[in-house]
C-alpha cells in the first residue's frame, strides 16, 4: 500500500462516524428498529455492528502490530446480532462508541512505523495471514457500506 493509498483509507475511516452520525440523527424509534426481512438488520442493528466492529478492528490490529504469530479468532456477525443486545442499546450510545474508538484506532494507525502495514495475523476463515494494510483499507470501506444501507433502510421504512 502506497502512502496516498494509506492516507486515502484513513480519510475515509476518519469521515464515516460522522457521516453515519448524520444519516441517523433524529431518526424516529420505528425507523431505527425497521427490518425489511425478519432475517436481515435493522438500523439500530448496523449501528451496533458498527461500534462492535470498531473494538474487533483495534483488537486485530493490535494482535497483528504487537504479537508474535497472532491467529484471528473468527465470528459470526448475525450471532453477535443476535445474542448480544443490539436492539437494546440507545442509538446515540452506538454512535458514540464508533466514533470514539475510530478515533482512538485512527491515533494507533497515524503513527505506524515503515514496515508496520506489512505485519499481519493468520484469519483461519481466509486460510491466510491478513496484513494491517488489508484491515486499513477495509476500515475505509466498512462504514460507507453501511451508510448506504442505512440510507436504503431510511427510504423503505417511510414506504411503509
Amino acid at each position: 500500500m502506497t502512502e496516498a493509498e494509506l492516507k486515502k483509507h484513513l480519510e475515509a475511516a476518519e469521515k464515516s462516524p460522522k457521516q453515519i452520525a448524520a444519516a441517523v440523527s433524529g431518526l424516529p424509534e420505528k425507523t431505527l428498529r425497521y427490518k425489511p426481512a425478519p432475517n436481515k438488520w435493522s438500523i439500530l442493528e448496523i449501528l451496533a455492528h458498527l461500534a462492535d466492529m470498531e473494538i474487533l478492528y483495534a483488537y486485530r490490529i493490535r494482535q497483528m502490530l504487537a504479537d508474535k504469530k497472532p491467529v484471528i479468532a473468527p465470528i459470526d456477525q448475525d450471532d453477535w446480532a443476535r445474542n448480544l443486545g443490539y436492539m437494546e442499546t440507545p442509538p446515540a450510545e452506538l454512535v458514540a462508541l464508533y466514533g470514539l474508538n475510530r478515533h482512538h484506532n485512527l491515533r494507533l494507525l497515524r503513527r505506524l512505523k515503515p514496515g508496520d502495514l506489512d505485519k499481519g495475523a493468520f484469519h483461519p476463515e481466509y486460510k491466510k495471514t491478513v496484513t494491517v494494510a488489508e484491515m486499513v483499507e477495509r476500515m475505509g470501506g466498512h462504514g460507507a457500506n453501511h451508510l448506504e444501507q442505512i440510507e436504503r433502510l431510511k427510504k423503505e421504512a417511510d414506504e411503509r
